[in-house]
């Protein structure tokens, strides 16, 4: 019992030695609220000692010895970033000091010859080089001596497979890939990065800006910056956009609109926002001679970090992936129509099916398709309306099929042979949007008889349904004074003398009770 108690007094005295950091980092680590004063955090921090999880102690240790790391780090840099001695001891203890691991990583041994190993040689616009990318200082300062690393080896230019975004075509990439990298254990951070236009960019861009009286300025032609999460599996697999939590972006010193976050009902969870990409051509000179400066600020999260990018790109319409999606070309009929063989001559269904009724109105617009479509991820036989999809996937893109509810990209979509074939047959009436697909492949029209007789039945139905829930119920109960005996007839002179007082009847409650149970009484 003494061994736990003194190990429990020696946490609490790492936990006080905390800065507000590494408080957040274990709030966080215990799925506790991380936000708050000082000395609120200290509070709530203390109190994981007594839960006596190995987990958190292990946490605990982790953070004291980064922490200690991090002070005796600072102690040996001089105010220039340099180590006090660094041809005597200090480099020598700085050097193993970085060997410990926690926070910090081992200074990697290159030859000092003023060469920054993140050098990549791309341009100016592309936040080229360490010394380029003022979010992060270099593993190597101007005097060539090794500085302080993060403890994961993080790229500054990732190589990444981004999302594709239908409606915008890539010309151009202003700023490659680059890595949000914290500096220090504060939680909110903060970088800078520069580019600049080429002169054919810079004419595009202004030359094919629409300007109208009483709307906002558009462009064809965009500036396009977009955040997306570093992941493990960065080169295997598509990422798509997500803003870091508390971004805040500034374009040549002016403030960018971002979209606003989608509200959440669960505590300590911060709002999220859409993931889009910003527009922020408006914000930049649009000059080959003035750089553009883009100031982020963001706040950091542990064991997770934020790439940034900054493309040209021509803004695509409805109309364009339309015709774009026509030029692609048609599935073959015969492809659908084994489907369909296929389908109803299926021999392990439990029930047997020789014919399947489908509807050649798009499940969007409840009107007839024109360009029937689908994915050719999904297996059902349903189409739907190529121009309506595409439209509604312009004013809010999410891409799902409007039949099984699966992604839909449109890198998938494929105009069915065999339903453009039907829609353009003379046998389809003009009125008629229900056809019958056979189990040779055939369709036919839905008889007039066979239409006639489903709106009857349905018609039937909906009346007996209705029929159901009327229930015919008599109202016992009488005035306000709750009573069901009738009043005596007032005395009239030379009539029989009236009555001794009765005692009131009993007050009976109007107890609710199931239709079917309710017995008619008549009053008559």
């Amino acid at each position: 019992m003494a061994n736990v108690s003194q190990e429990q007094n020696a946490l609490r005295d790492m936990i006080a030695s905390f800065r507000v950091s590494e408080l957040q980092l274990l709030l966080g680590f215990a799925g506790r609220n991380k936000y708050g004063k000082k000395e609120e955090l200290l509070t709530r921090s203390l109190e994981l000692v007594k839960i006596r999880s190995s987990p958190l102690q292990s946490k605990i240790r982790e953070l004291f010895k980064a922490s200690q790391a991090s002070q005796e780090v600072d102690e040996m840099m001089g105010p220039n970033g340099q180590p006090v001695n660094p041809y005597g001891m200090a480099y020598n203890n700085l050097q193993q000091l970085m060997g410990m691991g926690g926070a910090y990583a081992n200074i990697q041994q290159q030859s000092l010859q003023g060469r920054n190993p993140y050098q990549t040689g791309y341009p100016p616009n592309s936040a080229q080089a360490m010394g380029g990318h003022p979010g992060h200082p270099g593993m190597f300062n101007n005097s060539g001596y090794p500085q302080v690393a993060p403890s994961r080896t993080i790229p500054l230019h990732p190589n990444v497979k981004l999302q594709r975004l239908p409606f915008y075509d890539i010309h151009a990439e202003l700023l490659k890939p680059a890595t949000l990298i914290a500096q220090g254990g504060n939680r909110f951070q903060e970088a800078q990065f520069t580019f600049v236009l080429s002169p054919t960019q810079a004419t595009n861009i202004a030359a094919n800006r629409d300007i109208q009286i009483g709307a906002r300025l558009d462009f064809l032609y965009q500036i396009q910056l977009r955040f997306f999460p570093l992941t493990a599996e960065t080169s295997n697999v598509e990422i798509s956009d997500e803003f870091p939590p508390s971004v805040v972006v500034h374009v040549n010193g002016k403030q960018v609109p971002l979209p606003n976050p989608i509200p959440t009902n669960k505590p300590g969870v911060e709002p999220k926002r859409p993931p889009k990409p910003v527009n922020i051509t408006p914000h930049c000179k649009l000059s080959p001679i003035l750089p553009n400066a883009i100031n982020i600020k963001w706040a950091s999260e542990y064991n997770k970090t934020w790439v940034v990018g900054i493309w040209l790109v021509m803004k695509l319409t409805s109309d364009d992936l339309l015709d774009r999606l026509k030029k692609k070309g048609t599935r073959d009929p015969a492809y659908t129509k084994a489907l369909i063989i296929e389908k109803l001559n299926d021999n392990d269904a439990d029930v047997a099916t020789t014919s399947l009724k489908v509807t050649v109105s798009c499940p969007l617009g409840k009107m007839r398709m024109r360009v029937p479509c689908r994915p050719q991820t999904c297996s059902h036989l349903q189409c739907f309306d190529a121009a309506t999809f595409l439209q509604m996937n312009e004013r809010k893109p999410t891409w799902n099929c409007p039949v099984c509810d699966s992604k839909a990209n449109y890198s998938d979509l494929l105009i069915d042979g065999y339903f453009q074939e039907t829609l353009e047959s003379k046998d389809l009436p003009e009125d008629e949007n229900d056809i019958i697909l056979e189990a040779d492949g055939t369709w036919k029209p839905v008889p007039k008889e066979e239409e006639a007789a489903g709106a009857e039945a349905a018609a039937a139905a909906a009346k007996k349904k209705a029929e159901e829930k009327e229930v015919d119920c008599i109202d016992l109960s009488d005035d306000e004074e709750g009573s069901m005996t009738p009043r005596p007839p007032a005395n009239i002179e030379g009539s029989n003398p009236p009555l001794p007082p009765q005692p009131p009847p009993p007050v009976i409650q109007n107890i609710p009770m199931p239709p079917a149970e309710i017995e008619c009484i008549d009053l008559d």
